[in-house]
């Protein structure tokens, strides 16, 4: 089993803000290390990664890349009120600690991951 933390974290992050190809307001223009230190994105030093991560309503364009599923003890993912389009990454399935997921007010198409319906709390 491959070991997440920080590195693979920030990497996963960095993937998703490569996808984003506008941000209007700039609320990504901030400096992107260290990772804990992020716009949107919180992290725990038990756990040692990003555990919420929240761009909502921030206006963002774009796709979410497949290494998000990188970010294994993710709790809350909010990306809701935005302009993200494309098929939701089957690695998202790897999201185990998920309790919270908004993905509403977006423009997704094609399956949801399968094994990501068995969670709760969910709004898309």
């Amino acid at each position: 089993m491959k070991e997440f933390n920080i590195s693979t974290d920030q990497l996963a992050l960095l993937s998703l803000k490569s996808q984003i190809i506008s941000d209007p307001f700039h609320f990504l223009d901030e400096s992107w290390s260290p990772v804990c230190h992020w716009v949107g994105d919180t992290c725990d030093s038990r756990h040692q990664g990003v555990r919420f991560l929240d761009f909502f309503n921030m206006d963002l364009l774009g796709v979410i890349p497949h290494e998000l599923g990188n970010l294994t003890y993710l709790v809350s993912l909010d990306l809701g009120s935005n302009k993200f389009h494309g098929n939701l990454p089957q690695e998202m399935a790897h999201f185990h600690w998920l309790k919270v997921l908004d993905l509403s007010f977006n423009s997704f198409s094609g399956r949801f991951p399968l094994g990501l319906g068995f969670y709760t709390n969910f709004k898309y």
